[in-house]
This record gives structure tokens, sequence and C-alpha cells, in this order.
């Protein structure tokens, strides 16, 4: 038994350690072996019918519900007592977390004005458009934690973006809407107004209520004991969705490869993802926050619950797989900025108690000595 926990504690830190590594064999997997994935993508178990719409109940969704439930199960509610200490910092939050990716749609729409395939760059705004209407991720709150962030600040972001999306992500999609032309514009007025708040209502909003209110059911000495297990299993079920996923875009991109398209998405991608990790920065510094605030934010606004945005996209673009490409791109980008962000973090931690060790030697050395010196 006990060599058993040992191996599930030690693969649950092996993908955690190896994960984006592991992310980029998924789609480099999807791209020479899309089949199954494919395959696994079309299987089907019905719909459910929720407030008059219907919403598929397919394998991706339902890996999607589980994540989202995980992500729920890890929120313990008591760390939201102080919350309300938080207020200004969460709307402040909450606002340029709606706001900023729009302004950055926008600009890339004007920025990419001329390019040759007006096609390419349609694909590439309703790809970020979809980032910018994701809420935030919950593995944010991990990185904010690891980065000593405020966890209650953390926390209350992930969850209140949750519980707004099913409002807030048909209005992103309206504003970017007008960023794009055609056909390309009706898909996304039409992805807004037909369904997507119930599927997100049922397969994020749900799940992540459920997650939450089922933590102190199980009790937290059962689910300690099964948090390596539900580590693993999560990033399994991460890897496989993304895999799934890609599996739909993929083949077009290694059969007809575009480097400049490519490279475009890349540049613009790290770029917004760059840009929305210091807009958390530039938000602490306007609202005077401290240090543990300023790390919740920034990772709060730099990271995106990505696998909400390829699932649907999957499910409403079928027909248009390149639109995954920026969804991807963002996933593998968010957390290598995120690393980045944390290293920064850390050094300047270090430099900090540097000093303040210093300063406090300083006020331990005999005066006579600190004169001499």
């Amino acid at each position: 038994m006990g060599q058993r926990v040992g191996f599930v504690e030690s693969l649950a830190h092996f993908l955690h350690a190896y994960f984006i590594w592991l992310l980029v064999g998924a789609y480099a997997l999807a791209g020479v072996l899309p089949g199954p994935g494919q395959q696994l993508r079309g299987v089907q178990f019905g719909e459910i019918v929720f407030l008059g719409e219907r919403t598929p109940l397919s394998l991706p969704v339902l890996m999607l519900g589980f994540l989202l439930f995980h992500a729920g199960l890890s929120i313990r509610a008591s760390k939201l007592s102080n919350l309300h200490r938080h207020l200004l910092l969460l709307a402040a939050g909450l606002l340029a977390n709606l706001l900023l990716p729009i302004a950055c749609i926008f600009g890339v729409a004007q920025a990419l004005y001329f390019w040759h395939s007006a096609d390419e760059v349609q694909y590439l705004l309703v790809g970020l458009a979809l980032i910018a209407a994701m809420p935030i991720a919950g593995s944010s709150t991990a990185w904010s934690q690891k980065a000593d962030g405020n966890l209650p600040l953390s926390l209350g972001l992930v969850i209140a973006s949750t519980f707004l999306s099913p409002l807030t992500t048909p209005l992103v999609l309206h504003s970017a809407a007008l960023t794009t032309r055609g056909k390309y514009a009706e898909l996304m007025i039409s992805l807004a107004s037909k369904g997507t708040g119930v599927f997100l209502s049922v397969w994020v909003l749900l799940p992540s209520l459920a997650g939450i209110l089922a933590r102190p059911l199980i009790g937290e000495r059962r689910l300690e004991s099964a948090r390596p297990l539900l580590r693993v299993a999560s990033s399994a079920c991460l890897l496989l969705l993304n895999y799934v996923n890609a599996a739909a875009s993929m083949p077009q991109v290694t059969a007809a490869p575009h480097p400049a398209f490519l490279v475009v998405i890349l540049a613009v991608v790290a770029g917004v993802c760059v840009l929305s990790f210091f807009s958390g920065w530039v938000v602490a510094r306007l609202c005077r926050a401290d240090a543990g605030q300023e790390t919740a934010l920034m990772f709060a606004l730099g990271m995106n619950n990505n696998g909400t945005g390829l699932v649907l996209a999957s499910l409403a673009l079928t027909a248009h797989p390149p639109v995954m490409l920026p969804l991807m791109c963002y996933n593998l980008a968010q957390h290598i900025v995120a690393g980045w962000v944390d290293w920064l973090r850390q050094q300047k931690r270090q430099v900090s108690a540097h000093c303040a060790a210093q300063a406090v030697q300083q006020r331990r050395e005999p005066l006579p000595l600190r004169r001499a010196a």
C-alpha cells in the first residue's frame, strides 16, 4: 500500500514538474497521430436540456467538467473569510480582466490590417476572442500560492470570474465581433447568442460549485489522502483533453504549414500574455496593493481557462479548426510566463530578505564598529 502511494505521489510530482513538455508532446502527437483524438472527440452520450437550450454530452465536455470539479474541490471556503478586505482589488482585477483583452483584440486587428491573408487574421482574432472570454484559470491560484500571493484574493478572482462567465463571456464575444468581418463576425455573434451562457453554466459554473460544496462533505482527512491520486487524474485528463482538441486542428497545420502565420500567432499570443501579467502589476500599483496582493493579481490576470475555450471552439467552430491554434499557443505561453514571473518574484523576495538581514545586522552591531566601518 505504501509503495503504491509513493508511486502515485512521484507520478503527480513528475506530471507537475514536466507539464509544459508533456503538453508540447500532446500537441505533437495530435499532429502526427490525430486519429485516436478525433475518435475520442466524437464520442457522444446524448444531450442535456437546460433553460430551454441544448448542450451536448460528449467526452470532451465530461473531461472539462471533471477538471472544473477538481478545481472547485481544491478551494477551501474558509480561505475566503478575509476576502471582504480585498473588495476594491477584486473589483479592479475583474474589470481589468474584462476590458484589457478586448483592447488587445482591437489593437491586433489594427496592427494586422494589411496582412496578406484576411482569413488568417480572422482566425487569430476569433481565437483571441475566445481566450479573452474565458474565466480566470484555477491553476492561477497554485502559481500565486507558490509565489507567496494573497490566497483569498486569488481564490476570489477565480470564483468570481467563473460565476460571472455566463454573463461576461457573451459580452466579450459580442464586443470582439466588431473586429471581425463577414462570416466570422456572424460566427462570433452566433456563438455569443446561442447556448454559450448555458454551456458555461452547465460545464463551468455547476462543476466548480459542486466541487466547492463537496469538499466539506468529503472531509479534509479523506481529501488529503486522495490528493495525489486526484492530481494525477487531473493532469492526465488535462493532457488528454488538449490532445483531443488539438487533433482537430494540428493535421491541417502539419499538412499545409504556414510558417509566417505561425510566427505571427506566437508573437501576438506571447505579447498579449506578457501584457496581461503586466496589467496585474499595474492594477496593483494603482490600488496601492501589497506584495501578496500584487502577486495574486498578476497570475489571475495573466492566466485564462483555455481548456473551456478549446472545448467550446471544438463544438461550435468545427469548420474552422485553425481558430484553436491561438488557444493552444496561449495555453503554453501562460505557463511559461507564469514560471518566469514566479522566478522574478523569488529573486525579489531573496533581495528583500537579504536587505532586511543586513538592516538587522547593522542594528545589532555596536555603535563604534559601525563608525569604524
